[in-house]
């Protein structure tokens, strides 16, 4: 599966980390969206699209199987 981040618009809620952990994090600094897997296997699409739809400020886009 694959997916887009635009971290510029990253408000740092951590939604996503909480959402998909073995696919999200947060920079420790300023909580921005940290990527830990690009191309996550398909087990984790339903998190992925969770973290997407949960995210305050639509950071993650193109969700895509």
């Amino acid at each position: 599966m694959k997916f887009d981040i635009n971290v510029d618009k990253c408000v740092g809620a951590g939604v996503c980390a909480i959402a998909a952990p073995e696919v999200f994090d947060q920079n420790d600094d300023d909580g921005i969206i940290v990527v830990l897997d690009p191309n996550p296997p398909l087990e984790q699409a339903q998190l992925v699209h969770d973290a997407a739809t949960r995210c305050p400020a639509a950071v993650i886009t193109n969700v895509q199987l």
